[in-house]
């Protein structure tokens, strides 16, 4: 017999392993630039995906299900590319915001799909479940924003 949150879990698994990749993203990132404020900023936001892909964690297990522990696939190959990249064209600070926003659009794309994908399997804004996806879609654009503007500010300086 199936369970009946199933197909819940599988959302909030997939939005893990966007936490996971995000996380692991900014930590990257952090070491790949030298201003000490972005470095801040990008562990800063690192922390944050790991609280996130913890918050998920812990909403598969009340929902009965095994939460997922690892990064995507596309996220590891994603990586994998932006250091050729970056191996190509050097780590200038615009490079590597301009990867952290294509990173941040993927995320913010998987969060509203993932809400999207909610409602069809019935959930609500009444929902914990829902109210937790939207929360972190919340703090997904609040992050997307930031990261564009400060790509922005190292455009014009560039």
């Amino acid at each position: 017999m199936s369970h009946p949150n199933n197909d819940v879990i599988d959302v909030l698994n997939d939005l893990i392993e966007y936490s996971k990749d995000g996380e692991k993203g900014f930590k990257e990132s952090a070491e790949d630039v030298k201003n000490t404020e972005l470095k801040a900023f990008f562990v800063q936001r690192a922390g944050e995906c790991a609280s996130a892909a913890a918050e998920l964690q812990s909403e598969v297990r009340r929902l009965g299900g095994d939460p997922e522990t690892s990064t995507s696939l596309s996220g590891d190959l994603h990586r994998g590319w932006v250091n050729l990249k970056s191996m190509l064209t050097g780590k200038s600070e615009e490079a590597v915001l301009n990867e952290v926003e294509r990173g941040e659009d993927f995320a913010l794309k998987a969060y509203k799909d993932a809400r999207e994908k909610l409602v069809k399997l019935g959930r609500s804004a009444s929902d914990q479940t829902y109210a937790l996806v939207e929360k972190q879609l919340q703090g997904v654009q609040r992050n997307h924003d930031q990261v564009k503007a400060l790509r922005d500010a190292a455009r014009a300086r560039s």
